[in-house]
This record gives structure tokens, sequence and C-alpha cells, in this order.
């Protein structure tokens, strides 16, 4: 027993050999961890650990795992936060080191911001090492959990997914339900089981889902497909098959739930080894009826509830209703309660104000040309104002929508892309800041019309994030409008 441990003698003090941490044998005097998981792990290597890898290591901490973490860009906070939980971290290791790092885990855990073809990956795909996101860690942990596993729902898709996720959670709450949003959210899955809650909305994006060997959940839904995210995945194929991913693992009483409007999902749909139902404006299981929201057992609520209600706003509430209905976690009466109450997020669609009679929206969230038009379809005199940095995305789907454009004013890395998709059909002029972009939107708009700021690209040309863009962008309208902040 004394070579046990690493050649160390077992009665050592534990803190000089697993800094704070249990070691091997230790682990197997404690079969079962508070939370009921088995000590099947016993060295897990989490790559990158910004939010969601910080909670991971927090979380394989928690149950005696030993961890490796690693990181490509290093920080004094990183590395202070790592400090706390005795972990130390790795800086961006040759692939020498990182190969012998790989070697010596029974697990890689790559944070959702390491992207697929990165060497972490490829080096532990050659070592025959398990690769695992945190939802599979998640999922894993809550299905040995004593007293049984809490149920689960979750949302995919290529926009959307937020919205939906925020709504159906709104309406299990509605329902007497303690839950929680959490996966591409502010909390991590892995956070989120630590939580007093009845349930799980879980967001997939396909970040998490596309090393996923376990994951399930009671009813899973997928709201649309199209290209993005390109710089992450290698290919539209592997983003396909990465959000498929969602639907692989199920079981028979799972419910499958997709757009009947999108091929894509539908394709996927009906080889789903469980019960599969869809939704969409009409045609589908979930549908709108004569303005009512209308599901297999009929009257759901009715949209003139809804304090939006764009083409968008209702095929999100049919799905979350779909969610809800059908994994048991409320009724119409906490539905319509829900839709009543729910405000949608910020940056997506939200009305700024109006004034000379034009309205202002900000969409900046909307960074797909398929968010865009999206976006597009619920109005129709529109000043678009759209670009940033592309990500590698075709942008000429935007200009599918040029009936209900009046002009666009293109900003950022990507005006003249955008630009050139709006030759000969629409005028376009350019903008060098967000405030000329607001000042010549109103000198283009007409009475009745519609200022859009639904860029189609990223905004780390100008800014830090969608949200500080879409700030900036309420900030000059109001500035316009003579509107104090």
């Amino acid at each position: 027993m004394a070579r046990d441990d690493r050649h160390h003698p077992l009665l050592d003090h534990r803190r000089y050999l697993r800094r704070g941490r249990l070691g091997h044998v230790h682990r197997r005097f404690h079969a079962h961890h508070r939370f009921g998981v088995p000590a099947v792990t016993e060295r897990a290597l989490v790559y990158g650990v910004a939010v969601a890898g910080l909670a991971t290591v927090r979380a394989l901490v928690d149950r005696n795992v030993d961890v490796v973490a690693v990181d490509d860009q290093p920080s004094p906070t990183k590395s202070s936060a790592l400090a706390a939980m005795g972990v130390e971290l790795r800086a961006a290791p040759d692939d020498v080191e990182l190969g012998s790092l790989i070697a010596a885990c029974d697990v890689v855990v790559p944070a959702p911001g390491v992207p697929e073809s990165h060497r972490v990956v490829l080096a532990a795909q050659k070592a025959g090492r398990r690769i695992a996101t945190e939802l599979d860690l998640a999922y894993d942990w809550e299905s040995t959990r004593v007293g049984g596993p809490r149920p689960i729902v979750a949302v995919t898709g290529t926009d959307g997914k937020t919205t939906t996720t925020l709504l159906a959670a709104a309406m299990i709450q509605s329902a007497g339900r303690a839950t929680v949003a959490c996966g591409n959210t502010e909390v991590p899955m892995v956070e989120a089981l630590a939580m007093d809650v009845d349930c799980f909305v879980v967001e997939a994006t396909s970040f998490r889902l596309a090393f996923t060997t376990t994951f399930r959940a009671d009813a899973a839904a997928w709201l649309n497909l199209a290209p993005d995210h390109l710089d992450w995945h290698e290919s539209m194929k592997t983003y396909e098959s990465a959000k498929a991913r969602l639907w692989a693992h199920v079981r028979p009483s799972d419910t499958a739930i997709g757009w009947v409007d999108d091929p894509i999902v539908m394709r996927h749909l009906g080889r789903a080894a469980c019960r599969r139902v869809t939704f969409g404006l009409d045609q589908a299981d979930y549908k709108l009826v004569d303005a009512s929201l209308m599901g297999p057992d009929g009257a759901i609520g009715d949209v003139a509830s809804m304090r939006r209600a764009l083409p968008h706003d209702i095929t999100n509430a049919l799905c979350a209703s779909a969610l809800v209905i059908e994994s048991g976690l409320a009724d119409v009466r906490a539905i319509g309660a829900a839709l009543g109450d729910f405000e949608a997020p910020h940056h997506r669609i939200e009305f700024v104000g109006m004034h000379d009679d034009i309205s202002w929206y900000d969409d900046s969230k909307a960074t797909t040309p398929h968010a865009v038009r999206t976006a597009l379809r619920g109005f129709g005199n529109v000043v678009l104002i759209a670009g940033g940095r592309n990500k590698g995305l075709d942008l000429s789907p935007i200009a599918d929508e040029s009936a209900r454009i009046r002009a666009v004013v293109a900003i950022g890395d990507a005006a003249d892309e955008i630009a050139a998709v709006f030759a000969g059909r629409r005028p376009v002029e350019h903008a060098s800041s967000m405030s000329e972009a607001v000042e010549t939107a109103r000198r283009l708009a007409r009475s009745g019309d519609t200022v859009l700021l639904s860029p189609g690209c990223t905004s780390f040309d100008w800014y830090d994030g969608y949200a500080r863009r879409g700030e900036d962008f309420t900030r000059c309208v109001r500035d316009l409008m003579g509107v104090s902040r």
C-alpha cells in the first residue's frame, strides 16, 4: 500500500501529495461522492479555463478528480482562480508536453471555445482518450445522483436558442417548479447540478454537443440550421453533425422536437429513435391556428397575450410550449401566464424607441445572415445597418429580403462585402462609426420606416462583444432622439 499512490507512503499528509485533494487509494475508500457519482475518472485534462472551463475544473475537483488545467492564453486571474482550487495552470504547452499530459489522463475536456481542429482535440483522438464536454460530464454525474436524476430539456439551433431556452424556463417556473437555464448561459451545466432545482433547461450549442457520447434530454428541440461558426467547425458537415448529436442518444421515452420548415432538421428528426413532434406556423403538431397557439391536445394560448408577436416570436413560443408539455413540466395555464410576462433578452430585435415616426430596433445579436433574414421578415420598409467582422460566412442570403429593405448602411470590416451583396439592388452608404451609421440611417429613412441594426457579422472589429455594439447603437439613437440615458 505504501507504494500505491505514486510510490508515496499512503499515510503521508495528503496536502503534500495531492495539493489538498484525495489520491487514488483515498478515492477507492470513497466509492461514491456526496453527489452520488462513482469515482471512475481519476485524472482529467481541462483545456481552456474561462467561465465554462473553470466551472468544469471546480466540479471535477469537488468530485475528487485530479485535474490538469491548460490554457493558450494564461492570465494572473485564471492562475489565481485555479490555485484556490489547488490546481496549477499549464500555459500553452508544446506538442511534446501536451502529448505527455494527455497520456497521463483518463479524459480530455476541451472548453467550448476550443475548436474541433485544435491540436489538443487531434492529439486526444490520436491517443485514444475520451473527449468529453461539460454536457457529458454533467449528464453522467446527474444520472447517478442520489435520489435519481432530475428532468432535462434541451434546445439547439443556429438562431433562437437563448430566447427559447429562457422562455421554456419561464414556463416551468410559472408551473411552480424551480429550474435553471444552463449550458451556454451564465451558468454552465456542471455548475447547475449543485443548485436546488427540480429540472434543467439546457442551451446546447454545437461546441458543447460536438463530442458528446452520452448526453440526452427528456425533450430536446432543434430550431433550425444555417451556416455559422465555420471558424470553430471544419465544415458545414461537421457543424450539422454536432447539432444532430442532440438526438443521438435518446431513449424511446424521450421526445425530439423539430421545426417543420427546416428540411435538414426534419431529415434528422425522421431518424430520432423516440417520440417525434414538430412545430411551425402551420402543418405541424404545435402550430398557429386563428391567432392561437395550438398543440396536439388543443389550445395553448393566444398570440394577443404575448408582449411581442413577430413570426419568430411565435415559433419560439410554440417550440418552448412543446418542450414543457412533452416533458410534463408545465401545463397550458402556466404557459399562458409565462407568455404574457416574458420579455426577450436584450439585443434581439429589441425596440429602442420611435422618433419622427421612425422605429428603431437593436438586433445586435444577429451575427449570421440567417438571423438577419429572420429579423427582416418581421417588418416592412427597413433601413438596415449591417456589417462588422465576418466569420467566414456567405452574406449574400441577406439580399433575398431586399423587397423589405429601403436602403443599407454598411459598417465595419465587412462593409465592402455588404455593399457588394446589395450592389444594383438597394442604395448602400458606408459609415465609419456607429454614430455616423445612425445619422445616415435617419437621413435615408422615411416616415413609417424601421431602422434595424442587424449586422449579420460579429462585433469584434469595433467592440468586444455584441452587447457593447447594441449598447452603443442604443446610446446613439437616444442621443439623436434627445433622450437622456
